[in-house]
């Protein structure tokens, strides 16, 4: 049995024990869930029927790249639905044998429109669309790496490594030079080591920018490692997983306030992966980083961390805020990256990713806060 094979089983495993027949996700635009990435291969437009019996059907926008990409026993083109979900839907049931009567989940970002759209095209059969159906069984299942997306994680980790090593480099020497200079180096960087895309868009801000979160716009032609403080948060999509780091540049002597928020964000990211462990609540590890900034008087304005993989923000959550459940589990690949700001200082953050294993945290990635002197 495949991979893919074994997912889409695990899943219906699932469906049949809520006595569901048939979930349906959806890659299109303005819904795009790569969950069809995670139990196909397919890359995206597309449908994904998958029944409780162990049974799929994918309908591919492009069949040609479906045949060369996806990983599944059966394919219908969307065209032979007359490019309609809800014709699709109907022939997905009579397709896969679901009998009237049966329960047929839909993604939990059906608008209600479509809702009553699958209803009216199928009255025989019973529609739900709820937070605790196969989207979220599938993000759980996404949130705890296997061995081929484990083997995936550690060929992106040393590209990214190897790209962190030149950007430091360049920037040493002057040939990056400009928030601009490191965001097309790093475009071109990832398509030269066989990446397919920036994991998201390339966050570069020099000193005058460094105290927003997330920059916007996201980069400029401004200059980048001046006298101050530099953020770049930037990650690369290698066979669809993607990374996420984030370092600093630190250029001239500091003063007592930059000198305390990096101290700070040094020890607050160094505790908090050792914290990292199976069966730690990853709520308890965001709220030791919050401790750690609050008896000096800080307050970090967001998250300490989230789950990466398809996408680079999933589950698990690293976060103090009090409805985090998760729990830190060996598969779970998280970002640690404590970050301090203020508008006259500038910001400082770093972050890597963690794998938690059976034993505690493997890091993955080899930030850095880099003082250019």
């Amino acid at each position: 049995m495949s991979t893919y094979q074994t997912r889409r089983h695990a899943l219906a495993a699932k469906l049949a024990s809520e006595n569901i027949a048939l979930a349906l996700f959806e890659d299109t635009e303005g819904r795009r869930d790569l969950s069809i990435r995670y139990f196909t291969g397919q890359p995206g437009d597309a449908l994904l029927f998958i029944a409780a019996d162990g049974r799929s059907l994918l309908v591919p926008w492009d069949m040609n790249m479906a045949a060369s990409m996806a990983h599944i026993e059966d394919m219908v083109a969307y065209g032979d639905f007359k490019r309609s979900p809800y014709a699709a839907m109907a022939g997905a049931l009579e397709h896969l044998g679901i009998q009237p009567g049966a329960v047929i989940d839909l993604p939990d970002v059906t608008p209600y429109p479509m809702y009553i759209e699958y209803v009216e095209a199928c009255p025989d059969y019973d529609f739900r669309c709820t937070e605790a159906g196969a989207s979220k069984h599938a993000a759980a299942m996404r949130a705890v790496k296997d061995a081929d997306e484990l083997a995936i994680y550690r060929a992106v980790a040393a590209i990214t490594d190897a790209a962190m090593d030149e950007i430091e480099a360049g920037v040493r020497s002057g040939r990056l030079a400009t928030e601009t200079d490191i965001a097309l180096f790093i475009e071109r960087f990832l398509r030269e080591k066989g990446c397919e895309a920036a994991g998201f868009d390339t966050l570069a801000a020099g000193p005058s920018r460094s105290f927003g979160i997330h920059c916007f716009p996201s980069y400029t032609a401004a200059a980048f490692a001046t006298e101050g403080m530099s953020i770049l948060d930037f990650g690369l999509s290698y066979k669809g997983y993607t990374s996420d780091v984030t370092m600093t540049f630190v250029k001239g002597k500091p003063d007592a306030k930059r000198t305390e928020m990096i101290s700070l964000v040094r020890k607050a990211h160094r505790e908090a992966i050792a914290a990292c462990k199976p069966g730690v609540k990853s709520r308890d590890v965001a709220l030791l980083v919050d401790g750690i900034f609050s008896e000096k008087g800080y307050v970090m304005p967001h998250g300490l961390g989230h789950g990466v993989g398809l996408e680079p923000h999933e589950m698990p959550a690293v976060r103090s805020r009090e409805d985090n459940e998760w729990v830190l589990t060996p598969g779970h690949i998280i970002t640690i990256e404590p970050g301090l700001y203020d508008t006259v200082a500038g910001g400082v953050r770093l972050e890597d990713d963690v794998l938690i294993t059976e034993t505690g945290a493997t890091v993955l990635t080899h930030s850095r806060i880099v003082e250019l002197g």
